[in-house]
């Protein structure tokens, strides 16, 4: 069904509007991305979003998510999150997960519809105007083709033909121009991951060739020393040994965080690369929802920054409380992008509301890419900062002309017949 626009009803208020339909809009443009969007009664549309495994994604929302959202007379984020909390997998980022992340997103950002409010003040923000970004280095086809991390999702395309903005090629065959350019544009951090292929080669043994991976780093440093902060994504691909040689060999290049050395469920290995090594460690965006994955995280002293993808991880709901959490323990929170645009723009929202947000992770690439055919309302990056809309909601909305597009998916389930 491609119907967008539902009934209005003239007595329906924003207290008492009950969400009557939900909708998945799926695209080839981004294989991984899924949106969902939750239409009310009073016409108010919330829209949601998570990222991988899309169309199993999808299944789950309209062939069990749909019928216990289907049931509420109230449909506030609190109470949604309890209707679908899982007999299995409650605590990791699978398929149900990520689907009640997006569908309590877009409750969120329709409560900011029905109240005409921006998110982070529905969450008692803002804590900070605007917050520090940094860029990861992706290009505008990066994990696109699969729905996993690898080398063969990398969709590298050369800055000649993919342009400025194909970022990944150019930390992998220019990384001291890129930086500098980065610099230029405003950015005071940039995250790499040379060290993948030497990773996937060596199977995370202690015996990979980290030469090329510490030569781009090398060339960074070289070129801007310490004027541009330097972030290196390991992806969860080392063994033990493996990721404390790599991070031994880090210690010298004053890095700001090494993100996913091993799994981020590995709390005792990941305590001990930071006692042995003295490398600031970040982990958490893949780790899944809440008290029972980030509790163990923080009590083994793991990590000095959680990675939260709110996305993956319950959404806004159950990252408020993991965000509270972290706190209690002296850790910052950063979250995750290189998704999609409501990712970004709830992300920048909770961030800046929250008193221990850190920094805001981008994807230029993306944010000038293929977030552009799609949506509006992004929040605006300047001058290194990251700012969000004052829009209602999170101020993303999906373009009429991506909406009317022929290769554009979508499929709708009434909840109220």
């Amino acid at each position: 069904m491609t119907t967008n626009v539902l009934p209005n009803s003239a007595n329906a208020s924003a207290v008492e509007s009950r969400v009557v339909a939900i909708e998945t809009i799926r695209t080839p443009t981004q294989s991984n991305v899924l949106f969902v969007l939750l239409h009310a009664e009073d016409g108010s549309v919330g829209l949601g979003e998570t990222f991988y495994g899309a169309s199993s994604v999808e299944s789950y929302i309209h062939e069990t998510a749909a019928t216990a959202l289907r049931g509420l007379a109230v449909h506030s984020p609190v109470r949604v999150a309890r209707a679908l909390s899982s007999y299995v997998g409650y605590s990791g980022s699978g398929v149900e997960v990520r689907g009640n992340s997006a569908i309590d997103i877009a409750l969120w950002d329709l409560l900011g519809q029905q109240s005409q409010q921006p998110l982070r003040s529905l969450l008692g923000g803002p804590f900070q105007e605007s917050i520090p970004v940094y860029n990861t280095c992706a290009g505008n086809d990066y994990v696109r083709a699969e729905s996993r991390q690898s080398s063969s999702n990398w969709g590298i395309t050369d800055s000649a033909s993919g342009g400025r903005y194909e970022d990944l090629w150019r930390f992998l065959n220019e990384p001291a121009a890129l930086a500098r350019d980065l610099y230029d544009e405003g950015y005071r951090g940039m995250k790499v991951w040379p060290f993948d292929l030497a990773a996937e080669a060596a199977r995370g043994d202690h015996t990979a060739d980290l030469r090329f991976g510490l030569g781009v780093l090398d060339a960074i440093k070289e070129e801007m020393g310490d004027a541009i902060q330097l972030y290196v994504e390991l992806h969860s691909l080392w063994q033990p040994k493996g990721a404390e040689r790599v991070l031994t060999a880090l210690q010298p290049y004053n890095l700001t965080w090494v993100e996913d050395p091993v799994r981020a469920d590995h709390f005792s290995v990941l305590a001990a690369l930071r006692q042995n090594t003295g490398v600031p460690i970040a982990v958490g965006e893949n780790l899944g929802a809440g008290f029972n994955t980030y509790k163990p995280l923080f009590d083994a002293q793991a990590t000095d920054v959680a990675i939260i993808d709110i996305g993956w991880s319950g959404g806004i709901t159950q990252a408020i409380k993991t965000a509270a959490l972290a706190e209690q323990y002296g850790v910052p929170v950063a979250p995750h992008d290189c998704t999609g645009p409501v990712s970004l723009a709830v992300a920048t929202h909770f961030v800046t509301a929250v008193a221990n947000g850190h920094v805001q992770e981008v994807a230029r690439a993306f944010y000038h890419g293929w977030y552009r055919t799609i949506a509006d309302g992004f929040p605006t990056i300047a001058d290194g900062m990251i700012t969000p809309t004052l829009s209602p909601g999170h101020g993303v909305t999906l373009s009429p002309t991506f909406l009317a597009d022929e290769t554009t998916m979508r499929r709708m389930t009434r909840l109220d017949g």
